[in-house]
């Protein structure tokens, strides 16, 4: 009996410092002992808002072997914050293996090059995402109000496993008090899904709230095949997803959100914090380096559908927030918010009932785009469209174009892609000014196609004054014209034979 008592009295005092650990624990989540899908996000909320420290390490570890599995460098910046030649060192300081089967080098080290690019040896931030080696710079923890919010590296958590979390002391300040750290003691374990989703589950679910099959769009997007033959369908719900969203090589993959206004894909980026490598000129056809600076990037895909969301680069510089570069892409409707570029789409890309809203040269690429019921509203000129012979350029249908400021021209050209084509038919405009296109006088005005037919203004549907119209730009005439303008008002004349309707 004694030995009953005694025992009772050990467990007793067991449990007692177990709440008493779990009790010094600030809110975190996923919550101690928790089970949730390996691309979650690790969140920590403080009682006021803290301050990323500039020092200490960040680590995750196998509970059940004690191996560390990930690991945050505080003290690594996140990435260039102004235009630089990049100082070469390591990115962290034990560069990490991306392992995944289906990817030709299934054993990639950050910043190994892929296709023309130099590896990239800067001292940043880097995560692999979307199996592109090259790798992204990224901020390992992001504040929101009295929130941080913890990135892991993307796919190194696996499914079955148990983990747990430890937090130096300098990683957080704050106002009041002192973040005192998060030990192994402190029990912030928590235990990852047994399994994937089944291999012919096809209809995926991302929510924020983990009662997804992911908790990121990302994470859903890795986990569909590459070149895959029959459709996909990723359905987003509501809520708000910070994270840089890139694949390629998908096919016949649809992205829904549950609502365009309530699921918001956003990512502070841009041309600086993911600049182009030094060896890489250009990003705009099918197969070659794509850019890294956009918020949401579609690269080397056929057959991909973006539906009802909003999309967004939320850090002021050149960045579109969705670039694109495939063929018989669907974007509709969206809102795209880009900083400078908004959207930049390479190969045959239909948008209907979409928002595009930017700082100038709003819609970049080499098209061929058919836009049709869709809002534009630029800073400046609204596009810069480089197509060249074998295809069309922008052509918009039914669409309204608001200017902001005194240089919203409908596009603009230097002479660099004589056979640039943007195309307005029975458009709505505000604020455009009269002579309706920039640069003409640059370039060979005999073969761009700067044209425009039934123009009216948006705030008393008359027809727009066109009186003033740049010199070797076109109007229409709507009897003279009505063949051609019929061609245009047909997309799939104008996306090569693809009809999207």
């Amino acid at each position: 009996m004694m030995f009953n008592s005694f025992r009772a009295v050990g467990t007793f005092l067991m449990g007692v410092a177990a709440v008493q650990a779990f009790a010094a624990l600030p809110e975190v989540l996923p919550a101690p002992n928790s089970e949730v899908s390996p691309d979650t996000r690790l969140s920590i909320v403080f009682p006021s808002c803290p301050e990323v420290g500039n020092s200490g390490v960040i680590r995750i570890f196998d509970a059940s072997t004690d191996k560390q599995v990930d690991s945050l460098d505080l003290s690594i910046p996140a990435g260039p914050s102004k235009p630089t030649t990049l100082p070469k060192a390591p990115y962290t300081l034990e560069p990490y293996n991306y392992f995944k089967p289906r990817l030709t080098n299934a054993n990639c080290v950050p910043g190994t090059p892929s296709g023309t690019a130099a590896r990239d040896t800067s001292r940043y931030q880097l995560s692999i995402i979307g199996g592109f080696t090259d790798g992204f710079h990224f901020y390992p923890v992001i504040v929101k109000d009295n929130r941080a919010e913890i990135y892991p590296h993307n796919n190194l958590l696996e499914y079955g496993k148990e983990y747990y979390v430890t937090v130096p002391p300098s990683a957080f300040s704050l106002e009041k008090g002192k973040f005192k750290g998060i030990s192994k003691k402190d029990g912030w374990r928590f235990k990852t899904r047994a399994e994937a989703p089944a291999a012919d589950k096809r209809d995926l679910v991302v929510a924020r709230d983990g009662s997804g099959d992911f908790l990121t769009v990302q994470g859903a997007i890795d986990h569909v095949p590459d070149f895959a033959s029959e459709p996909w369908h990723i359905f987003v719900k509501n809520g708000d997803y910070e994270e840089l969203v890139y694949f390629r090589n998908k096919s016949l993959l649809t992205i829904e959100g549950e609502s365009r206004d309530s699921v918001y894909i956003h990512y502070p980026n841009n041309e600086v914090f993911n600049p182009h490598p030094a060896d890489v000129s250009t990003n705009e056809w099918l197969g070659t380096f794509p850019s890294r600076r956009a918020a949401f990037t579609v690269d080397h895909c056929s057959d991909v559908t973006l539906r009802n969301f909003t999309v967004a680069t939320t850090l002021v510089g050149q960045a579109e927030g969705l670039l694109v570069n495939g063929n018989r892409t669907r974007l509709e409707n969206l809102t795209v918010l880009g900083s400078g570029d908004a959207l930049q789409a390479n190969g045959s890309t239909y948008i209907a009932n979409c928002r595009i809203e930017g700082h100038g040269d709003t819609v970049l690429g080499r098209g061929p785009c058919f836009f049709y019921g869709s809002t534009l509203v630029s800073r400046g000129a609204f596009a810069w469209i480089r197509n060249g012979t074998s295809n069309h350029g922008d052509v918009l249908v039914d669409c309204t174009l608001i200017g902001v400021g005194d240089r919203s021209y409908f596009a603009r050209t230097n002479g660099t892609y004589p056979n640039a084509e943007f195309v307005l038919i029975d458009c709505r405009v505000e604020g455009i000014p009269a002579e309706g296109w920039a640069g003409l006088e640059r370039g060979n005005s005999d073969y761009v196609r700067y044209w425009e037919a039934g123009t009216v203004n948006l705030s008393d549907g008359k027809p727009a004054d066109l009186s003033r119209r740049a010199p070797g730009s076109r109007v229409l005439d709507a009897v003279a014209d009505s063949a051609l303008i019929n061609l245009y008002r047909n997309p799939a004349w104008v996306l090569g034979g693809w009809n999207p309707e």
